[in-house]
């Protein structure tokens, strides 16, 4: 009896603290259950590109992504249950993406059209838009297409607005590698006019406080949205695309979508939006059969333009090079000799330059001279523009006079002493001393860093074509963006460009030869005792 008394206050205590500790393991389970929840779902990998309001852009109190697209591709993942991973990308980059499997999905405004089915498959359109003209407040004579024949027109490179630029007549279009810096091309007076879509030009003007700039013109007929996805597989039917649609369309049908578009654009009822976009519609059945089609009959023109556009950017290039390491050299050589000066003043001055210089990215440096100088010349009323090719030509000689300056003071540090003494006792002046003695023996020493300096320039005049500037690298992004051939078209850059170092590379090795005298007359020696 005992023993069973015993038992039974030990079944009772059993099943005490099992309940205990099934309900620690339910409290602890229970907040992570969302979580578990969305490890299971399917993650699309969604590439946009922030810099282009309201549709996507950086929130300046949270640092995070917002904007019509943002929400409503988070809203199309929570409807349709899949979990949504946005990431920033350069427009011109995003196709390229989409090509190579690298996202599953990119939502960035992107207008759907024959030519981008051909290497990307479309989500039914979510949102209807038109481009539109910007102007200068004081300009009153663009009101349409044909008043833009012969001007200057600013874009954001890929976008529709770029290729309806690159149809006017005799106009010579600027490409962007965002819509931010080609409104600031038209706001500094060096473009005539903007074409862009029209929501993002209203609310650079009315809401983001642009200043002195108005729509004048709507261009052409209506464009709708979609969502990019890679091509599915021929006879596959794209799961990513039945997964969106099916999204967007509960979004749409819940009220969800009208929510967002009031959100962002103030309008309660926003435009009907079709199945297909009416681009597609009577062109190509499905974004396979165009690809089949292109496949069928390649473009015969691909290789002659590549290697036209190359060509001319990669003399473009040269020049650049050319001219920044000639005006570097010589304010190097300035600047060095400051440096060793004993004008404490003059040192400080030119040690701040070169820290500065060598001290902040060259991106930065020609955003400052060529957006940045005339914008704080216009408002202190100067008016003064710089032009794109001097503008280059300025950022890139004081970057690499600030790296040259520190090669060149080495190179004149590096002589000995004596020999400045040698040539004091000879009469000659500090400036004789310099240019007749000490600096040519400088220079052979400093050609090794000096030819160095010169490919590392090469390559670094890639960044000029965030200006604007149709060098190497972005002929290359042009022809990407119309024919949409990322892998042919950048190894073919990247081909130009270690043609154009590897030469460099042999000139400079020969100059080494050349200046060297002792080298010089070894091998004299050698070849006459041969």
């Amino acid at each position: 009896m005992k023993g069973m008394v015993k038992l039974g206050h030990w079944g009772k205590t059993w099943r005490y603290y099992l309940l205990l500790a099934l309900g620690v393991l339910l409290a602890i389970a229970i907040p992570l259950l969302p979580a578990f929840s969305q490890v299971s779902r399917q993650t699309i990998i969604v590439a946009t590109e922030p810099t282009f309001p309201p549709f996507e852009m950086t929130d300046e109190a949270t640092g995070q992504l917002t904007g019509f697209d943002v929400d409503l591709i988070q809203a199309i993942g929570e409807a349709a249950q899949v979990t949504v991973d946005i990431q920033g990308y350069p427009f011109d980059g995003i196709i390229p993406a989409l090509q190579s499997n690298t996202v599953g999905a990119a939502i960035s405004a992107i207008t759907i059209t024959p030519e981008r089915a051909q290497s990307v498959s479309f989500s039914s359109p979510y949102f209807k838009s038109v481009l539109a003209i910007a102007v200068q407040d004081g300009n009153d004579t663009i009101k349409n297409l044909k008043d833009l024949e012969g001007k200057r027109l600013a874009v954001a490179i890929g976008t529709t607005g770029a290729m309806v630029a690159t149809n006017v007549p005799g106009a010579k279009v600027t490409n962007f590698d965002s819509i931010t810096s080609a409104l600031q091309e038209l706001v500094n007076g060096n473009a005539d006019a903007v074409i862009n879509d029209r929501p993002v030009l209203l609310y650079a003007i009315k809401d983001a406080g642009l200043r002195n700039v108005k729509i004048s013109a709507d261009v052409g007929s209506e464009d709708y949205y979609g969502i990019a996805m890679p091509l599915a597989p021929p006879g596959e039917i794209n799961q990513t695309r039945e997964v969106l649609n099916q999204g967007l369309f509960q979004i749409i049908e819940n009220g969800t979508y009208n929510a967002i578009y009031e959100k962002w654009f103030g309008e309660k009822n926003p435009p009907f939006l079709p199945l297909v976009a009416p681009s597609l519609v009577g062109k190509v059945g499905t974004a396979q059969s165009l690809t089949e089609r292109s496949q069928a009959n390649p473009n015969d023109n691909f290789l002659i333009t590549l290697f036209r556009n190359l060509f001319k950017g990669s003399i473009l290039t040269v020049l650049l090079t050319a001219f920044s390491v000639f005006f570097g050299l010589i304010g190097g050589t300035g600047v060095a000799i400051a440096l060793i000066s004993d004008i404490k003043p003059l040192q400080l001055i030119f040690r701040i330059y070169v820290e500065f210089f060598r001290g902040t990215p060259m991106l930065v440096q020609l955003f400052i001279i060529y957006f940045g100088l005339p914008a704080l010349f216009k408002e202190i009323g100067l008016g003064i523009t710089i032009d794109r090719f001097p503008a280059a030509i300025i950022a890139l000689s004081l970057n690499v006079a600030a790296y040259l300056a520190e090669i060149i003071r080495g190179g004149i540090q590096s002589i000995d002493q004596g020999q400045w003494e040698a040539c004091e006792s000879l009469g000659m002046s500090p400036w004789q001393t310099m240019k007749e003695v000490i600096f040519p023996q400088a220079f052979r020493r400093i050609l090794p860093p000096l030819g160095n300096e010169f490919i590392t320039l090469i390559k670094d005049t890639s960044l000029t074509a965030v200006i604007g500037f149709q060098e190497l690298f972005r002929e290359g992004q042009l022809i990407v963006a119309t024919t949409y051939r990322a892998f042919e078209v950048y190894i073919a850059v990247a081909l130009v460009y270690l043609l154009l170092t590897t030469i460099s590379s042999f000139v400079f090795k020969w100059l080494e030869n050349y200046m060297d005298p002792i080298g010089r007359a070894k091998k004299k020696a050698k070849a006459a005792t041969a």
